[in-house]
């Protein structure tokens, strides 16, 4: 079963100014079949959102915390809920 979900996810550590949210998108968009978003956040975080098929959030989640994304990635907290719709393929914010 590979039903939309949405993924929101908060990226810990060295990840604003390292070209971390471009990078978010190019791998949302190889990925493929995905829309939503990379914005930093104000203490230091960026947050993620992906909605689209579960199996293709799964792999933009395990590539957030694996050691190919640039900077540092300290840790990441995720929540898992039903897609809300409204954005246009996969922006950076």
């Amino acid at each position: 079963m590979n039903e939309d979900v949405r993924l929101v996810a908060w990226v810990r550590g060295q990840v604003q100014g390292v070209g971390f949210r471009w990078f978010t998108r190019a791998r949302a968009l190889e990925l493929g079949g995905m829309s939503g978003f990379a914005l930093n956040l104000g203490d230091g975080r960026v947050q993620v959102v992906a909605e689209g098929p579960r199996e293709r959030c799964e792999r933009l989640l395990e590539w957030l915390h694996g050691d190919d994304t640039p900077g540092r990635v300290d840790g990441v907290t995720e929540i898992w809920d039903t897609p809300r719709g409204g954005y246009d393929g996969f922006a950076i914010r």
